[in-house]
């Protein structure tokens, strides 16, 4: 990944462009909060807006992005079929309602949100014909550990060029970066920051400190020096701009090992291994 600025991108397996960094709306509240937050984040440079249908904001998603000066094509707009829509035929009628939602015809990246046993695969295809039919510029995954990939590959006609995961310093799991990197699956953190447990790690505070910064743009700058896509959530308007300073310094590799080291494996979302879809 090469970073340059808030506007960089990281080149997916099919040639598309996504934004390194972006906005997540998770639990942010439909209506103006979410148009809000939105309207900050493109206001301060983000090209990247990530939603999800179970999130039930992407109605005001689509009003803050239709409503901003920015064109729709020079922004990277992400949503997700949720696990009871999955199936072939629900996942394209659930794709319709999301892009009606969002006042929009085309998504840039659509990915399964869980993997749910004995219905993944014909979400898989559904989401290979939204591709084909030119609907969906990307297509990925969401949550899917090594053993859903392995089960999932095979039986594919397009690789999942993204997969979207918890991760942060308490849970890096390299292993699975290492697959996703190995198979051209770009990773992508969701609660980057812990949801607000980062600012307990003594050790990270040590390191802000040394780099002048605060913990969460050290953990932010972190991700993407791993080369992953990062889509911190925030309704703040100073928050949103915050988030994104991070394009002036870099972490030395040496510190970047020791952040690595600070995983336990722990999360502060639901596993995918036994998460009740």
């Amino acid at each position: 990944m090469n970073i340059t600025d808030i506007k960089g991108t990281v080149q997916l397996a099919n040639g598309v462009q996504m934004p390194y960094f972006g906005l997540g709306v998770y639990k942010t509240n439909d209506g103006q909060e979410v148009i809000d937050s939105v309207r900050y984040a493109l206001d301060a440079g983000y090209r990247h807006i990530d939603t999800a249908a179970i999130y039930k904001n992407e109605e005001g998603v689509g009003t803050a992005v239709a409503n901003h000066a920015i064109d729709r094509k020079d922004i990277f707009l992400t949503s997700k079929v949720w696990n009871a829509d999955q199936g072939y035929d629900s996942t394209l009628k659930a794709f319709e309602t999301s892009v009606n939602k969002l006042q929009t015809d085309y998504l840039d990246l659509y990915l399964i949100h869980w993997p749910v046993k004995g219905k993944y695969k014909e979400t898989w295809r559904a989401l290979e014909q939204l591709y084909a039919d030119g609907r969906v510029k990307a297509i990925g995954v969401s949550n899917f550990l090594q053993h859903h990939l392995e089960d999932l590959l095979p039986s594919v006609k397009v690789t999942p060029m993204v997969n979207q995961l918890e991760f942060h310093p308490r849970l890096v799991q390299q292993p699975l970066l290492d697959f996703c990197k190995k198979h051209g699956i770009q990773y992508e953190a969701w609660s980057p920051l812990m949801q607000g447990k980062i600012f307990d790690i003594p050790e990270l505070q040590a390191l802000a400190e040394k780099y002048g910064v605060t913990v969460a743009q050290l953990v932010l700058r972190w991700n993407l020096q791993k080369d992953v896509v990062t889509i911190p959530k925030s309704i703040q308007e100073k928050r949103i701009i915050s988030n994104a300073d991070v394009f002036n310094f870099s972490i030395e590799v040496a510190d970047v090992a020791k952040i690595d080291a600070l995983d336990r494996g722990e999360r502060v979302g639901p596993d995918p291994d036994t998460f009740d879809f």
